[in-house]
């Protein structure tokens, strides 16, 4: 058995202070086998918060998978924003925007969806598709396949389709070729776990769209600070919903949901729990 722990949101420049040392303790208390950071990791992507993500990071377990978002790419220094817009994400947080980790158990690989040209969307691009597969296609059938980008390929149903990430359609028929399992992305601020065939008609495929809300963001967007921790034991796949708990101060397990793998695709169980 395989456990990450996905975090998302951070938005350092806008936490909640209170909120990361608690966070850093549960982090390492559960162990996980990898740590997986699905962007914004700075509120303005200035140089005092990229350095605070750093100090944050480098408390965690390791290793982790780290991808920028939207807010990791200057708003308001317009030259900055197209000449050199991932410049102290590179710095200060990684020199690689697109990771992997592979074990005996799983794959994980990091998209950069992060663009310069839109201020709040995402896309993934054809290279990046093509260079995605051919990883894909390296690994033996019976690895637990997971890919990590800020921007969501699936979405609760609340929310509108140009809230997906660009190319969407175009990566899930690869992701359905190469079998692909979890896609693991933030953004929205809103903790979901869904079957992609809901809304993707790939023939007997289906994969699971998860979503973590913001771990330490102030800008909770109604829902309260959350994580993700993903227990994987193919053909099982477990998420939990890891809630802040202002009483207890203290982070808490607050539902999870259970997916079972059938032949290619993954169904929701009954017997999971999701609590607010």
């Amino acid at each position: 058995m395989r456990r990450i722990v996905h975090l998302s949101d951070l938005h350092f420049g806008r936490v909640d202070q209170a909120l990361l040392r608690p966070l850093i303790d549960r982090v390492t208390s559960i162990a996980p086998d990898v740590v997986v950071v699905s962007g914004d990791l700075t509120q303005r992507a200035r140089t005092a918060q990229f350095k605070a993500a750093r100090a944050f990071l480098d408390a965690l377990p390791t290793p982790q998978i780290v991808v920028p978002g939207n807010h990791d790419i200057p708003l308001h220094n317009v030259i900055g924003r197209f000449l050199s817009p991932l410049d102290k994400y590179l710095r200060y947080i990684s020199g690689d925007l697109e990771p992997m980790y592979v074990d005996k158990e799983i794959a994980v690989f990091a998209v950069n969806t992060a663009r310069s040209a839109t201020v709040k969307g995402g896309r993934i691009n054809a290279e990046q598709i093509a260079l995605l597969q051919s990883r894909l296609q390296s690994l033996g059938p019976d690895l637990v396949k997971i890919v990590v980008t800020h921007h969501p390929f699936d979405l609760p149903a609340s929310y509108v389709a140009s809230d997906l990430v660009g190319r969407a359609p175009a990566a899930m028929r690869m992701f359905a070729e190469c079998r692909v399992d979890l896609m693991l992305a933030g953004h929205l601020h809103a903790s979901h776990a869904i079957a992609t065939a809901v809304r993707y008609r790939l023939d007997d495929y289906a994969a699971i769209g998860v979503q973590a809300g913001t771990a330490t963001s102030t800008r909770g967007r109604g829902e309260t600070n959350s994580f993700n921790v993903l227990h994987i034991a193919a053909p099982w796949v477990t998420i939990e919903r890891h809630g802040w708990d202002e009483r207890n101060g203290d982070f808490a397990c607050t539902g999870s949901q259970t997916f079972e793998r059938t032949d290619n695709a993954w169904e929701k169980k009954a017997n999971g729990s999701e609590r607010s």
